[in-house]
């Protein structure tokens, strides 16, 4: 696997309860441990961020999902996925479970995706939980489409910056969003 160093030393920092840059499958992020509440706390410091703004999650596949989510919310993300399968989905949780409570939302709401990039996919299979996903820039400013866009604090700031795609030129967008209601219903957001 060409990109087995760049594992190995993500989850050496992601153990220690440091803090990764890393390309997903939208934009390139920034990541911790999804349970570590120090380590989260340390990414919203870095983007200069209110902590009442919460940050979204990856995990790797839908049993992944059902440990942070109730299983009839994994079933629907499931069909959501499916029907757009056009571009990552994003969906915004009511309530969730296993997660540090600065991930949450003040209305207990959590952003979880799925992703489908194969190094996320790896990355966080091998560590075991979810981790941490928000754009590799200072809150306020624009987005980092590739790599190069990403500026020298944020790169200085965290444990460690993942090789892997750095000279992708292809820009990234965000992933859609869509929330999913107590009451079953679903509202598209992005």
């Amino acid at each position: 696997m060409i990109y087995q160093e760049d594992i190995d030393k993500s989850l050496e920092a992601l153990h220690r309860g440091g803090v990764i840059l890393y390309p997903t499958d939208t934009v390139w992020g920034i990541g911790c441990d999804a349970i570590n509440e120090a380590a989260v706390e340390r990414i919203y410091a870095i983007k200069r961020r209110s902590e009442t703004r919460a940050m979204l999650t990856l995990v790797n596949d839908f049993d992944m999902l059902a440990e942070y989510v109730d299983k009839s919310n994994v079933l629907l993300t499931e069909k959501l996925i499916d029907d757009n399968a056009t571009r990552p989905v994003t969906v915004i949780y009511p309530k969730t479970k296993n997660m540090a409570t600065n991930l949450i939302a003040d209305d207990g709401s959590v952003g979880i995706r799925v992703v489908c990039e194969p190094f996320c996919r790896q990355l966080i299979k091998f560590f075991g939980r979810a981790i941490v996903s928000t754009s590799a820039n200072i809150s306020g400013d624009p987005t980092p489409a590739i790599f190069d866009e990403i500026s020298e604090e944020i790169k200085a700031s965290v444990d460690y910056i993942v090789r892997w795609r750095q000279d992708d030129r292809q820009p990234a967008t965000p992933s859609s969003i869509v929330k999913l209601n107590a009451d079953g219903s679903v509202t598209v957001l992005r």
